[in-house]
């Protein structure tokens, strides 16, 4: 049993960092001083991340990136919580196959989905507006939240709503006092995932914007098929960055480990 309990320790670090060599390898380049990217770095400059600001198009596709994220989060919370409340609460026929419906963007390849989209969106005139990107985006979060919000829900004591409502509280106050406050870690976690999932999404969005409009992930990709240079380099390092932070930031206000577990 020990060994097997250390073939397993073994297999997880070596995955571990199988993961992370794309950023032990990203990060450190961007922070040489050679106009070439290299790793280990040819000695220590912020340079690149300076010249980030004086690059329009990488700002512009950043910001762009943001709104369409923020936007996508709060339509996929709107719609996933409140799909998912009703699915796990009423009696609802077929509530699998709506489940598996709601969730399969997750199981399909995005390249299929984005092709999908694309062919569903063009007799719309919905290909290539923002309004088009947005819905993509929207459509491949909200499994997420349904996800999170429903595991949230399957350990949810629903004699509490009942006995707000005995005690003379409206449904909406019911809601508001009882129910949100017992699932909000989930609808954060699927929030925070909808967000990371839209602002750095690369394959529907590819298939959805227009050359007028573009996003962070599709700038450093134009920019890849042109030359790999350190600054494109500092900008994945960015983009990790935020990432990161926003899943420390989850882990410090709530503990992925105790929302993940919270439904359990």
């Amino acid at each position: 049993m020990k060994a097997l309990g250390k073939l397993r320790a073994a297999i997880a670090f070596l995955s571990l960092v199988y993961i992370l060599i794309p950023l032990l390898v990203t990060i450190p380049a961007s922070f040489t001083s050679a106009s070439y990217p290299s790793f280990p770095p040819h000695g220590f400059s912020l340079q690149w991340y300076s010249k980030l600001l004086e690059r329009p198009e990488f700002v512009e596709a950043f910001w762009n990136s943001v709104q369409f994220a923020f936007l996508a989060a709060f339509f996929s919370v709107l719609l996933g919580t409140l799909g998912a409340i009703a699915i796990a609460k009423y009696d609802i026929p077929g509530k699998s196959y709506l489940v598996s419906l709601l969730t399969s963007p997750l199981t399909v390849p995005q390249l299929v989905l984005g092709i999908a989209l694309l062919v569903y969106f063009t007799p719309l005139l919905l290909a290539g507006t923002p309004t088009g990107l947005l819905i993509a985006h929207i459509v491949i979060c909200v499994p997420y939240v349904v996800r999170f919000v429903l595991t949230g829900l399957s350990g949810f004591d629903y004699t509490l709503e009942r006995a707000a409502a005995i005690l003379g509280a409206s449904p909406l106050t019911v809601f508001r006092r009882v129910t949100l406050p017992l699932i909000r870690p989930a609808i954060l976690s699927g929030a925070l995932f909808s967000f990371l999932t839209s602002f750095d999404n690369v394959t529907v969005s590819l298939f959805m914007i227009s050359p007028g409009m573009r996003t962070l992930p599709l700038e450093i990709f134009s920019n890849m098929q042109d030359a790999y240079s350190p600054i494109v380099a500092s900008v994945s390092s960015v983009v990790i960055i935020i990432s990161v932070v926003l899943i420390l930031l989850l882990e410090k206000i709530h503990g992925v480990g105790r929302l993940l577990g919270s439904s359990h």
